[in-house]
């Protein structure tokens, strides 16, 4: 699986790298960014939950 994050679409709100710290973190920017790919398997559900829980669905996952 992997991760990505739509900057277009991300306020920046922080809640993707609290959900799932091992795959999402903040940038300079104050925008959420993917750092890790492929997610790690062991992650999969954590990171499955940020994008459910991202308020402007700017998380894809794709296997």
């Amino acid at each position: 699986m992997f991760a990505t994050v739509d900057k277009d679409a991300c306020i920046g709100c922080g809640a993707c790298p609290d959900i799932c710290p091992e795959v999402f973190r903040m940038e300079d920017d104050g925008l959420a960014e993917a750092y890790k790919n492929p997610v790690p398997s062991e992650v999969e559900a954590s990171a499955k939950e940020a994008a459910e829980g991202c308020p402007t669905d700017a998380i894809l996952l794709e296997d």
